[in-house]
């Protein structure tokens, strides 16, 4: 299939992230993966689940990255359940195949956290997946959300803002 064809029954972004940030690389933290054999289905392409579990494993990184081990969160008596999710597929990946999955966070509310995705090739020529998730923060304990995000992961996340 010729490239000119391809960019054409490309669909448009989802209303939910069609405001995805341009690609601009600054505040993105990147994610290296590799499409082993158990990220597909029998075809050899990657199963949809497979981008969501590389998604939650970059923002733990990320988190990581800044000090915030998810660990330590727990042990603060805080979950950060996912309670919104709006993905597109732009490009399958394929076994064997490198990806870069590059994710920050773009916004803290009260205690919502969003962060937004993209999935890429390595050296940005293709993007495979766009994302945005939405997290809150949930105190274990009592299984509700909490007031306020704990003031420790509170000051973090204002670095990953700046």
């Amino acid at each position: 299939m010729s490239e000119e064809k391809q960019k054409q029954q490309q669909l448009p972004p989802t209303s939910a992230i069609d405001n995805l940030s341009s690609r601009r690389l600054e505040n993105w933290f990147e994610y290296p993966v590799r499409v082993q054999p158990h990220h597909t289905d029998y075809t050899g392409v990657v199963w949809h689940g497979s981008y969501i579990a590389w998604m939650e494993e970059a923002r733990v990184e990320c988190l990581h990255s800044i000090g915030i081990a998810f660990v330590d969160l727990v042990a603060l008596g805080c979950d950060l359940p996912v309670i919104e999710m709006s993905l597109r597929y732009h490009r399958a990946i394929h076994l064997g195949m490198a990806a870069v999955v590059k994710t920050r966070m773009i916004e803290v509310s009260g205690v919502r956290i969003i962060w937004e995705y993209m999935i890429e090739s390595p050296h940005q020529q293709e993007l495979y997946v766009t994302a945005k998730v939405t997290l809150v923060a949930v105190d274990r304990a009592k299984g509700k959300i909490m007031r306020q995000l704990p003031p420790d992961f509170k000051d973090a996340l204002a670095r990953l803002s700046a």
